[in-house]
């Protein structure tokens, strides 16, 4: 099983990251890996904020990802901001979808959009990074 990294970004700011296998078993690890960063830094009360969107962020790049892998990260955006983003190598956006009550899927983005103080897409030579903001709500 691929290693949590954790280490201090150039931003100064520590970060947690791992490369996980693009299947459906990845979401639970990239849960347990918010929880830990959160646990680490201290702002526990965005745990579940953030597992809810790690999830659907994730599940998105399994969906619609190239490769057979992806990488979560988690990390301080600034003082009051957790970012936790999900890299996969397609370039392809994610699009926010209107579903219909009976539908089984396509309220992921919409979820996270709901949930994240902000979230979008960078561009990345070899793939994207789709990252949301969650802001300390104590």
């Amino acid at each position: 099983m691929p290693q949590r990294t954790t280490r201090v970004h150039p931003n100064g700011c520590p970060r947690h990251s791992k490369t996980l296998p693009r299947e459906p078993e990845s979401a639970a690890i990239a849960r347990r890996l918010v929880r830990a960063a959160l646990a680490d830094w201290g702002p526990e009360n965005l745990a579940d904020d953030g597992t809810v969107v790690v999830s659907e962020l994730v599940t998105n790049a399994i969906q619609h990802a190239r490769r057979e892998s992806i990488r979560v990260t988690v990390e301080w955006a600034d003082a009051e901001c957790v970012r936790v983003g999900v890299v996969d190598f397609s370039q392809a956006p994610p699009v926010k979808r209107t579903s219909a009550l009976e539908d089984e899927s396509g309220r992921g983005l919409a979820l996270v959009g709901e949930l994240a103080e902000a979230w979008g897409t960078q561009l990345l030579p070899s793939g994207k990074r789709v990252w949301a903001d969650l802001a300390g709500r104590e």
